[in-house]
């Protein structure tokens, strides 16, 4: 690999690392809630008869099903982001290099979907969203000049 390729590894790997830590921060903290959800049922059903409480749904709470499923989404996009870089750099054509380099871009930009989305609805603070939105665009950005650069470079050379 390039001095450049290693660079963007690097902060794919630091990214990767910082979402696997949310996404089990989040999901700790959505059991936590759903311990809590589980207490105030028992807490609401304790003078119930015991065949009404068995005809009542146990699901989880469609909140918590929600955090889980933005974590999962943003977990597979921001760790797909290295996997694709990694690809790239040991591809074995220029058309695949550029192909796994855009896909690589392509997960960056969904990952600061779903990090916005969880800061919209309030799953992350204004802190987290902050630091990690800003370590997310600066991938895209890395990601946007290389891909650029990869493209105009395919060009001179079909000339």
């Amino acid at each position: 690999m390039s001095e450049i390729s290693d660079a963007i590894q690097a902060k794919c790997l630091v990214f990767g690392d910082r979402i696997i830590k949310l996404n089990d921060f989040l999901l700790a903290k959505a059991a936590e809630d759903h311990e809590r959800y589980k207490k105030d049922q028992k807490q609401r059903k304790f003078g119930q008869k015991t065949s009404s409480i068995l005809h009542q749904p146990s699901s989880i709470p469609v909140h918590l099903q929600a955090v889980s499923n933005l974590c999962n989404q943003l977990l597979r996009a921001g760790t797909s982001i290295g996997a694709n870089n990694a690809e790239a750099t040991n591809a074995v054509s220029k058309t695949d290099y550029r192909a796994k380099s855009f896909i690589a871009l392509k997960e960056a930009r969904e990952s600061l979907y779903w990090i916005e989305l969880l800061h919209r609805n309030n799953y992350i603070d204004d802190k987290q969203y902050n630091s990690i939105y800003v370590d997310c665009e600066e991938l895209v950005k890395i990601l946007v000049t290389r891909c650029k650069k990869i493209n105009d470079d395919l060009e001179k050379n079909a000339k």
